[in-house]
């Protein structure tokens, strides 16, 4: 048995495909599925099933358009309440697959219906895609049930992993569907797999502890579920159209977009930090294209947001609709023609946000901040391990609901860690009307440059 395995960086997301003498799984598929049936066509194999070890919450699944196009036979956990044809699995469930099987662990706990899914191959397992129960140095967060507490979910999650996933063979090789940097768990490793011993002995979450420990330590202090979240869920449970059959954009003149923004659609300029602090739309959102860009678009804006996308090129438009297309933000009215540059020939006015160094604003808080406020929009859990001295915590997550706790006539200073999540905030601040808006650039990894630990502090409690 074969196991390829494909990771989407800017949704920190792996999906796998599993094969066996011709005959093939596709388990967690991203939305658009062409490099499964073109990995597929290449190694000359048919894919049998398409495997979802939960309706996931933080992209758009592509299930239902690989089955249409492959004839596979869609099977998730039972009781997912899928409203298309699937296959309900069942602990202990079995599927062929060449002369293995994929044997099915019911694992409730990230959710009601999540399973984790054992390559057994000669009898013996050799691997186990583990979904959102299991990651590599964390296990997934126990808050997206409608119907259960994070408690009541954290306690299942103990079930599953101690009687169900700890019980694979130490040297069972482990598969999950995200890596560093998702919102399905907090300690994330980076590493692409690791084994159930290895995790066994370094993975916090599953060393020796109490049913009632383990509950408090997944939730407490659980960082906010992204307000998206449950939009996804429902979409992934009705089943997402196919990525090709969205509309073409159409470009759209400067004085359409001015009539579009003055309706209430968001212009998000995916263009790096610096460009769009140099100039940029009046009351335009900046997301940079680069990072965590779809996530970030559907956290600060919801994926029900009409935008029109503004970017360095007619590439930089595309790549950002197919991103923001996997996490179901597809209400996008069309593209700023000519960019930047073509508002600007239009005659329209542009803003800028002033950039100041972490030693600009080490002298800005020697000689006082009289008028002026620090904003600190990294989480709390970041913040706990250190803070620049009179900052604020206010997460960009929470920006847009509790702006109005910030003084208007004030100049607002804003940082995070590296200077990517500051401008989005700079933005936001500044379409919602704040005057007199400065981003930190570097953020506070520069500034532990600039002063090493003792030029920080940390609080036992983070102010967000």
């Amino acid at each position: 048995m074969e196991i390829a395995r494909f990771y989407l960086g800017c949704l920190a997301h792996a999906s796998y495909l599993v094969h066996d003498r011709g005959e093939a799984a596709v388990i967690d598929p991203q939305r658009d599925v062409q490099l499964y049936v073109d990995e597929a066509r290449k190694r000359g194999l048919r894919i049998r099933w398409v495997i979802e070890t939960h309706l996931h919450a933080d992209f758009v699944s592509g299930h239902v358009e690989l089955a249409r196009r492959t004839g596979a036979a869609i099977c998730l956990g039972a009781g997912s309440g899928a409203l298309f044809e699937h296959r309900e699995l069942n602990d202990g469930d079995e599927l062929p697959l060449g002369s293995g099987v994929l044997r099915i662990l019911s694992t409730p706990g990230h959710t009601e219906e999540s399973i984790c899914i054992v390559a057994v191959d000669a009898g013996a397992p050799i691997a186990v895609f583990t979904g959102d129960t299991l990651f590599i140095g964390d296990v997934g967060r126990p808050d997206l049930s409608p119907s259960k507490t994070p408690q009541q979910l954290a306690s299942l999650l103990f079930d599953s992993l101690h009687e169900k996933v700890l019980r694979l063979p130490e040297g069972t090789v482990v598969y999950p569907a995200h890596g560093a940097g998702s919102l399905c768990g907090r300690q994330m490793s980076g590493d692409a797999s690791s084994t159930i011993g290895r995790e066994r002995d370094s993975n916090y979450a599953l060393r020796p502890m109490s049913r009632e420990r383990f509950v408090g330590l997944l939730t407490g202090d659980l960082p906010p579920r992204p307000a998206y979240f449950h939009d996804e869920v429902e979409r992934n449970r009705s089943g997402a159209a196919a990525i090709e059959d969205l509309p073409e954009l159409p470009e759209l003149a400067a004085a359409s977009v001015a009539e579009l923004q003055a309706g209430g659609v968001i212009v998000l300029d995916t263009r790096p930090v610096s460009q769009f602090a140099a100039a940029h739309i009046p009351g335009s959102v900046n997301v940079a294209l680069s990072g965590q860009f779809a996530s970030w678009a559907a956290r600060v804006l919801g994926i029900d947001t009409a935008v029109v996308l503004l970017g360095e090129d007619e590439a930089a438009v595309s790549e950002a609709r197919l991103r923001l297309a996997r996490v179901g933000l597809e209400n996008v009215a069309g593209a700023v023609a000519g960019g930047i540059v073509g508002w600007i020939e239009a005659g329209r006015p542009v803003q800028a946000v002033t950039q100041i160094s972490v030693q600009e604003l080490a002298d800005w808080l020697e000689s006082g901040m009289d008028g002026k406020a620090l904003v600190d929009v990294r989480e709390a859990g970041e913040r706990a391990s250190g803070f620049i001295p009179e900052s604020t915590s206010l997460p960009l997550s929470d920006l847009r609901l509790r702006a109005s706790e910030l003084d208007r006539d004030s100049t607002i200073c804003v940082h995070c860690k590296g200077g990517y999540r500051s401008s989005i905030a700079a933005s936001l601040l500044q379409a919602a009307g704040f005057a007199n808006v400065v981003n930190v650039t570097g953020g506070f990894d520069a500034w532990g440059l600039l002063f090493p630990p003792a030029g920080t502090q940390t609080e036992a409690v983070s102010s967000a």
